[in-house]
């Protein structure tokens, strides 16, 4: 089996390195999956099923004076959500100089403000967790950075040099910000690589040295407790003057090699690549379907459904979700609506017209949100990101909390429906609006969905019948909760669409192995829907089951707007 694997990671970083360097760097990698192979103990679940159930939080998104945010964040979810959470992902939770913890200075420690490694480890027995990899760059306040500046010999080819006078109009740019940094070094001026901020040092994996560095604290992430990796912005990671230097052969290269890496050194690891991309581009990271990514965010999801309910039109949405190719036995989709970020838009690029999604941005703005623009290299910006709490991007001004949180909770549902790994924001279950303070006070849109909730003030709204907190934490564990109940809906589950209504999405999930078969309908329209008992009659054998409302239905449906069903044969039991 070693011999295996090296042949086939020696095959890979010959195409990288060349095949001189390649030999040594071999038997370097080799080396380092023998330190780290004994310390792992194999996880009982090798793969994901339908009761994992993700939340995305910042290690401080729910805090108590006096306490580590961390330690109170394992306490608040085996008080509330025990039963509901199974995985967390934590935002970046090492020391940072900017981008709210995106902007690492050391890998390998614990931002002193959220706790330490022994609180990570304690959340790691209750939870599986997620580590992000923020792998792409490195922060300018970084030890490594700081030693190349110094002129270190050991960090020389960590960054990207490059020549202020070169043609770049070819690089894929995500934000209208300047590629190069100017910065002064021990051997004079140097202009370096910045994709994201001046903040942000890109790596240069042209470098056997930060390959092998990385490797290293990917499988100390793993020996700390992370079950999941997130490899955020990992599109970016290898340059070529005259290309768009994203996405390229070596980018996959590197995947592939991190994946083999993980695979020998700590089975049962499942990486996810971050890539907020159009689709083709984002689904190219399953590689083969075994040799890199396990799970790729679902990007496209977040702004189709946000359109969908805007526009009370389900027509986008269903026709991109009958695109949807069926993955590998081990590989899947991270489905997601909400997160730190905004809500990106890139991914729509041929779904949405550029008028639907203006018109898009224009609801956000009117409902208290922002709109950040990317750079199109001819000039013009477009549309990037959209920048808003989630709940408040589908809302309505004026409307009532139940109705705010019905058509949220059917949103959900979305994202709980369909093929793939749900994960959930804090701030989506937790039913949060926007933070227009935190906007006022960091100067950056992305903080109007990034609040800081003290957990006494937040057990008290939670508590406090009717409120739109109450509503949406207690209607959306409802729902999970059937959903992990519910075999039909594992990540892998084969996914047929219906055409019902243009209000209406709806799919067929079908476990092949149980042979558990769910329907799922959901209104997104503030309309009443009609539905014929003949559109899913086909998919249920006799009367159906809806496991929502614990009803029998026998004949044609009324759909109230923003209804959800999940019918399943009267005659089959979870």
């Amino acid at each position: 089996m070693e011999t295996t694997i090296k042949k086939s990671l020696a095959n890979k970083l010959e195409r990288l390195y060349g095949e001189q360097r390649a030999l040594s760097v071999t038997s370097e990698v080799m080396e380092l999956i023998q330190t780290y192979k004994h310390k792992q103990i194999e996880p009982e679940k090798k793969w994901v099923d339908e009761k994992d159930i993700m939340m995305i939080t910042y290690g401080d998104s729910i805090k108590e004076e006096g306490e580590a945010p961390l330690k109170t964040l394992r306490e608040f979810l085996s008080d509330h959500l025990t039963n509901e959470i199974n995985a967390v992902h934590i935002l970046p939770f090492y020391p940072y100089s900017s981008d709210d913890g995106f902007s690492v200075m050391d890998y390998r420690t614990i931002n002193e403000e959220l706790g330490s490694w022994d609180d990570i480890r304690a959340l790691s027995h209750q939870s599986d967790l997620m580590f992000d990899a923020v792998i792409n760059h490195i922060s300018s306040k970084s030890k490594w950075f700081e030693e190349y500046l110094k002129g270190n010999e050991a960090y020389e080819d960590y960054f990207v040099e490059a020549d202020p006078e070169a043609d770049y109009s070819k690089v894929t740019r995500p934000r209208a910000l300047p590629l190069l940094t100017k910065v002064e070094t021990s051997n004079g001026e140097k202009h370096i690589w910045t994709t994201f901020s001046e903040d942000q040092i890109d790596l240069n994996y042209e470098s056997d040295r930060v390959l092998l560095e990385v490797l290293d604290i990917l499988l100390t992430y793993i020996e700390k407790g992370a079950r999941f990796l997130r490899l955020d912005a990992i599109g970016f990671m290898w340059k070529k003057l005259g290309t768009t230097s994203i996405h390229l052969e070596e980018t996959h290269l590197l995947v592939q090699v991190m994946r083999g890496v993980l695979e020998e050194a700590a089975p049962g690891t499942i990486v996810i690549t971050e890539t907020n991309v159009p689709h083709k581009d984002n689904i190219s990271y399953f590689g083969n379907g075994s040799n890199e990514a396990h799970l790729v965010y679902q990007f496209p999801l977040p702004p189709l459904t946000l359109h969908s309910f805007q526009t009370g039109e389900a027509s986008e949405l269903t026709e991109w979700a009958k695109s949807l190719e069926p993955t590998t036995d081990s590989t899947t989709y991270f489905n997601f609506l909400a997160s730190h970020d905004g809500i990106g838009v890139r991914p729509v690029e041929g779904i949405l017209t550029p008028s639907e999604v203006q018109r898009m941005a224009d609801k956000v703005q009117t409902n208290g949100g922002y709109v950040s623009y990317k750079d199109n290299g001819d000039g013009t910006k477009s549309p990037y990101e959209l920048n808003i709490n989630y709940l408040d991007a589908i809302s309505t001004n004026g409307e009532s909390n139940e109705k705010k949180a019905k058509r949220f909770i059917a949103a959900q549902s979305v994202l709980l429906s369909l093929m793939g790994v749900p994960g959930i924001y804090v701030h989506s279950l937790l039913g949060s609006q926007n933070d227009l303070d935190g906007v006022k006070e960091t100067g950056r849109y992305r903080s109007i969905n990034r609040e800081k909730l003290t957990r006494s003030s937040l057990e008290e709204e939670l508590q406090t019948e009717g409120s739109l907190r109450n509503l949406v934490f207690n209607d959306l564990k409802t729902l999970i909760s059937i959903r992990k109940s519910t075999k039909a809906f594992h990540p892998n589950a084969t996914q047929q669409v219906l055409e019902m209504d243009r209000r209406v999405l709806s799919v067929v999930r079908t476990n092949e192995q149980t042979g558990d078969r769910v329907v799922a309908i959901i209104n997104v329209s503030d309309e009443i829907v009609p539905v014929q008992q003949e559109t899913f009659d086909p998919y249920v054998k006799g009367n159906a089951y809806d496991l929502i409302s614990d009803r029998v239905i026998s004949s044609d449906i009324t759909l109230s707007p923003y209804e959800v069903l999940w019918l399943r044969s009267s005659e089959v039991s979870s």
